[in-house]
């Protein structure tokens, strides 16, 4: 993103966008609020959190509100991947020779609120989901839109958080696994809470 596509900022939002984005050359992740407080010479947290708040709406950066060094940069960090062709499973088959297409990942993390969680255990095997795999999330702000077979990161009160496919049969909530080994979680559904549907899977090898 140049200069000129930087012009529905501020001189404040762009002082402050042009300094995250120095810090994150030099340092590779983000900084603190304190750090940009600083920087900005400010003694309060709020103008700092005003101005993020409004990079985020305008597409410059995703921002976890109230969680540290959650900033990142959507144009910077996720320009897109370039796709060189396919690969064989099974039998060979001829090898990539040039760039295709990219692999836009940005309308992923353009998204607002977008939160990462670690998968812990091998309930979501078969979704090809596995433990240790960072599955990122998109708030689900209106449960009742939630469509069967949606995976999602649930929270039930005195239990914990899971991540199953969500069923709705009648008034019950199914929360069921990828997994032969794991019955369906059958629930009220004043009994629980939905904090977010599967994005992506992210997995480092």
């Amino acid at each position: 993103m140049d200069n000129s596509q930087e012009n529905n900022l501020s001189e404040a939002q762009n002082e402050l966008y042009q300094w995250i984005k120095n810090y994150f050359r030099e340092f590779q992740h983000s900084p603190s609020i304190r750090q940009m407080m600083q920087a900005m010479n400010l003694k309060s947290p709020a103008p700092i959190q005003s101005r993020l708040k409004h990079l985020q709406e305008k597409g410059y950066l995703t921002w976890q509100e109230g969680k540290a060094r959650t900033l990142q940069i959507v144009d910077e960090i996720f320009e897109g991947v370039p796709i060189l062709g396919s690969v064989a499973a099974g039998g060979l088959i001829e090898t990539y020779t040039d760039i295709q297409e990219n692999l836009d990942v940005t309308e992923v993390f353009k998204k607002k609120n977008v939160f990462a969680l670690t998968v812990n255990g091998d309930s979501m095997i078969d979704a090809c989901i596995a433990d240790g795999d960072m599955v990122l999330m998109e708030p689900i702000t209106d449960s009742y839109s939630l469509k069967n077979g949606t995976i999602v990161s649930a929270l039930v009160p005195g239990l914990g958080t899971t991540l199953k496919y969500f069923f709705k049969r009648g008034n019950k909530i199914f929360l069921e696994a990828a997994n032969p080994n794991y019955e369906p979680i059958e629930l009220n559904k004043e009994n629980v809470i939905f904090q977010g549907k599967l994005l992506a899977v992210w997995r480092k090898v």
